[in-house]
């Protein structure tokens, strides 16, 4: 298990409350740091939500005015659409180091106390109060909203081990603190709102509103400074639960995610996030970006569920490991997927897909023909306009060609051999002036596929699961 390694502070940081003074240090509040940070990002044109894709125009411009609003913040959208992503980047626009006080359990300012322990701790210490500081990657707190989350889980405890130390059930430091105080002075993030049970999150309302907390009957004012994001589906597909009125009401803003509106920022998304083991051409991934979108808006999948962005980087790292595969069996040192790569993403992701109830059986079938349409468009989009009667003239004396699954990128290119207007398809697949052997058979497989879907190349699969082309 990889273990998360905090940075250490500058040595040159004050270490008492004196020196934190004499430093000149002001005092702001979560809020307040983070509309000052996204201001000075805005005015030095420095990204402000590094690894967000596809939201520049829509949802950032309203999460940015949601933050100098000072407002909390809910996100609403459909499986995979990045909001975990958009509540993780908000910790950029923190201080990258603020000071508390040293041993303090709610992370407290050392001009800000709001428990007794610090408020008698900073009195009895005056200017030698001793301070410690927090890196910005040790202030966001993230919490899977499940059924079976308590309010202690979140709010927090009576400890019975500190009442049996002989304290009454009054005294606030017999408190064992939550999630929520515990992510003082900085960012909590709910995931999956709707899924908190209602009595639950009824526990946030003071939170969110008056900043206190209550716990086991009596209420200690405890001036929270932090800010609250969380993610829901929306309720009409989320059946587990809903975000109840009064909560949904304390938040400043509610914002609708969305998947990737055009095909540039979905290829955008893959690049960034898809691990791919073996080279993927671009228009491979092209062609996975193209069936992501026609799975999405397919009448025969429930759009309520959404096809998440998970879909398309998965499709891309099982291409890839396709032609791992095929690197591996036949002892290709460098395997290039190819478009026979993709047809395997439609068994091993079906599951990513909810379906109409009518649909039931006919899973594979419709996913295989979404695919082959996104390949025909692929191919209009890439080659169009270009002459391939080199390609049918392979063929037109009764000859064949074989590909597949298991051909080597060398046996493929020795049946084609030299073929007018080869070096012209390479050039428009962005494939270079010098393609390697792999990635020529990529090209050359493209074409022959995509003639077959234009009716201009038969195309038939063999005993041993080659596919032949012909007349």
């Amino acid at each position: 298990m990889t273990e998360t390694v905090v940075p250490t502070p500058p040595s040159d940081l004050p270490r008492t409350l004196g020196e934190l003074r004499a430093s000149g240090h002001r005092y702001r509040t979560v809020k307040q740091e983070l509309r000052e940070n996204l201001i000075a990002r805005m005015r030095d044109g420095v990204p402000r939500f590094p690894g967000v894709v596809g939201y520049s125009d829509t949802v950032l411009p309203e999460l940015e005015r949601a933050l100098l609003a000072g407002h909390d913040v809910v996100l609403l959208g459909e499986r995979g659409q990045g909001k975990t992503r958009v509540m993780r980047s908000l910790v950029a626009l923190l201080d990258e180091w603020t000071p508390v006080i040293a041993g303090s359990e709610l992370n407290e300012h050392p001009f800000h106390p709001i428990t007794p322990a610090s408020t008698r701790q900073a009195a009895e210490a005056g200017d030698d109060l001793p301070i410690r500081w927090l890196h910005r990657s040790m202030r966001y707190g993230e919490k899977l909203a499940t059924p079976d989350t308590s309010v202690g889980d979140l709010i927090g405890d009576v400890d019975p081990i500190r009442v049996a130390q002989g304290r009454t059930l009054g005294d606030p430091e017999t408190i064992h603190f939550g999630l929520v105080p515990r992510t003082n002075r900085g960012i909590f993030a709910v995931n999956e709102l709707p899924d908190l049970a209602e009595r639950i999150q009824v526990s946030l309302l003071n939170v969110l509103e008056e900043r206190d907390i209550q716990i086991r009957g009596y209420q200690l004012r405890l001036p929270l400074d932090l800010l609250l994001v969380a993610s829901a589906n929306p309720e009409d597909y989320t059946n587990r639960g809903r975000i109840i009125t009064p909560l949904k009401d304390r938040f400043g803003a509610e914002i609708r995610t969305h998947y990737p509106l055009d095909l540039d920022l979905e290829l955008d998304l893959i690049r960034q996030e898809a691990q791919l083991v073996a080279e993927v051409p671009d228009h491979v991934l092209e062609i996975v970006a193209r069936f992501t979108r026609a799975v999405r808006e397919s009448p025969s999948v429930d759009a309520r569920s959404g096809v998440s962005a998970r879909f398309a980087i998965a499709a891309a790292e099982t291409v890839a490991a396709s032609a791992l595969r095929r690197g591996g069996l036949l002892g290709e040192d460098q395997p290039v997927a190819r478009v026979g790569d993709t047809v395997s993403v439609t068994s091993t992701l079906r599951g990513k897909v909810e379906f109409e109830s009518g649909e039931e059986g006919r899973e594979i079938e419709i996913l295989a023909h979404l695919l082959r349409t996104s390949v025909a468009e692929t191919f209009h989009a890439r080659l169009a306009g270009l002459d391939l009667s080199g390609f049918t003239n392979l063929v037109a004396d009764g000859g064949v060609i074989e590909t597949g699954d298991l051909v080597r990128a060398d046996e493929l290119l020795r049946q084609v051999g030299t073929v007018p207007g080869l070096a012209k398809v390479l050039d428009r697949l962005g494939l270079g002036d010098a393609p390697s052997r792999g990635e020529a058979a990529a090209g050359v497989e493209f074409v022959l596929e995509g003639l077959h879907l234009t009716r201009r190349l038969s195309k038939d699969l063999n005993d041993d699961g080659r596919t032949v082309y012909g007349v």
